[in-house]
């Protein structure tokens, strides 16, 4: 056995991943190491694999633990194995760059390796990385409010998609946060997928008002489950499923099903508590890569609100360069002085 602080080394496949530091401390609050951090990732690798497989993948890497410094890897690492599977990907200025694109287990003892905590799945295949295949709703509680509301709002985006002929799969973000994702046909580019997004966010606040918004200004929001439509733009992307977030309890993006999101809290899903899980309930998105939507309807209520209530794009990200049809981005307070 090796001595404790020496490398340890994994056979993940076909492949030995060696792991540096492995009694490194990555949570104190609850000891969680850098070994525990790498075994989450053997142990989710086939369910992991199906949700963000062939993908291009930013690493979001925490390189000293939760309570040191942040940095999300949109760059293949250097020294990288030759393994480790690349897409050329062009980010929304016109820059080009080759991102980590999972192709085998391994890869995320890998990236574990290098202090990578949560992985950032763009939602296309590296077969065709300008069309998404995946749709992305992002349900964001403010500060004031929490994973209740979040449930509360999810349900309704459920309700909706069910009305445009489409079935959302709901996963904890590991924060307060629900994500619901949709299989969707690979034939619409990322304009038209987050045109959908938005189409859907407005009939959710139509239905609950009081409680979801998709108010790009949060001086517009007062204290509303935020619908983040901004999500859905070409390298905006959410945490994948099975991804560690980095919080102090080492919390985990847990896919559910409708009916045991109502019945949970994020909290109930960490590195220690996966693996039981994991056991007892499977991939519970697994279905969801038995059919791929259109999002015709989507599009039709967007065409909708745009002739006939006037309701046309709404703002990109303040780093975004500025789009065809985009409204002035100045928030509405500054807009009136």
């Amino acid at each position: 056995m090796p001595k404790n602080g020496e490398p340890v080394e994994y056979r993940v496949g076909e492949r030995t991943v060696r792991v540096s530091s492995p009694d490194k401390v990555y949570f104190p609050e609850r000891g969680i190491t850098k070994r525990q951090v790498v075994e989450h990732y053997i142990t989710v690798g086939g369910p992991l694999l199906r949700a963000i497989g062939e993908r291009p993948t930013t690493l979001k890497r925490y390189v000293d633990g939760v309570e040191g410094d942040v940095f999300y890897a949109k760059r293949v690492p250097k020294g990288a194995p030759e393994w480790v599977g690349k897409v050329e990907i062009t980010f929304p200025s016109g820059r080009k760059a080759e991102e980590v694109c999972p192709t085998e287990p391994a890869v995320f003892a890998w990236a574990a390796n290098l202090g990578t905590f949560d992985f950032h799945p763009w939602p296309v295949r590296r077969d065709d990385v300008d069309r998404p295949d995946e749709l992305r709703v992002d349900v964001d509680p403010p500060d004031e409010a929490g994973f209740a509301d979040a449930v509360v709002v999810a349900g309704v985006v459920r309700e909706v998609l069910a009305d445009a002929g489409l079935t959302g799969y709901p996963k904890t973000s590991g924060g307060r946060g629900v994500h619901v994702l949709v299989r969707i046909r690979p034939e619409w580019d990322f304009v038209a997928v987050r045109h959908a997004v938005i189409a859907l966010g407005r009939e959710v606040e139509r239905r609950i008002p009081e409680r979801a918004t998709i108010a790009w200004w949060k001086e517009e929001r007062g204290g509303r489950v935020f619908l983040d439509y901004n999500q859905a733009a070409r390298d905006r992307t959410v945490a994948s499923s099975w991804s560690v977030r980095g919080t102090r309890r080492a919390t985990v993006s847990t896919p559910l099903t409708w009916d045991l999101l109502g019945e949970v809290h994020p909290d109930d899903f960490d590195v220690l508590t996966i693996p039981d899980f994991l056991a007892v309930h499977g991939d519970l998105h697994a279905p969801m890569d038995e059919r791929a939507f259109g999002i015709e309807t989507l599009l039709e209520w967007y065409a909708r609100d745009e002739r006939d209530h006037g309701l046309g794009d709404m703002p990109y990200p303040p780093d975004y360069p500025k789009m065809p049809g985009e409204p002035k981005r100045v928030q509405p307070s500054r807009a009136r002085s």
